[in-house]
């Protein structure tokens, strides 16, 4: 089983991919899945993605989305929802890119009013794509980083049992 994390920050090393991380840990950890795992930081990829030539480099993000079993969608709350960076991304994919794939959307946010957006306006992309999306999504709050270890196994602890794992072959 492979977990891919895709973080749709447009700054590279960012608190999101902070927290991104950590949760694809503990939920590896409590799916029994191997590390290390997998990290599409699109920060370098803006510039790439609308342009009309193709790009190695999103190519290669593209293909390991394709690739992966698990996906841990990441984005900072923008406006009350994900960020253009990240729509653009999953906008390269093709109609039920994601059919088969458990994916996991997590906002990282700096004011509780925008808790619902991981469900209102993450998940439904996801659906969309043809992603299994266990709730709850993680909102984690900025204030939280503190105790980012704590919020993520609690977190961890309730969705990896409804994870999609693959079939044996």
């Amino acid at each position: 089983m492979s977990v891919l994390t895709v973080v749709g920050n447009p700054r590279a090393g960012s608190r999101t991919q902070t927290v991104a991380v950590a949760a694809a840990e503990a939920v590896a950890a409590r799916l029994g899945a191997s590390l290390p795992h997998e990290l599409a930081d699109l920060s370098a990829l803006g510039p790439h993605l609308l342009a009309p030539a193709a790009s190695p480099g999103v190519e290669a993000a593209l293909g390991l989305v394709a690739e992966a079993d698990v996906l841990v969608v990441a984005s900072p709350t923008y406006k009350g929802t994900y960020t253009g960076l990240l729509k653009a991304f999953l906008d390269r994919l093709p109609p039920a890119a994601l059919a088969g794939k458990t994916a996991l959307p997590l906002l990282v946010m700096g004011d509780p009013k925008h808790a619902l957006a991981v469900e209102v306006h993450l998940r439904p992309l996801l659906v969309e794509l043809g992603a299994t999306v266990p709730t709850p999504g993680l909102a984690f709050l900025e204030s939280q980083l503190s105790d980012l270890e704590a919020v993520v196994s609690a977190w961890a602890g309730r969705v990896a049992p409804q994870v999609r794992l693959p079939a044996a072959t």
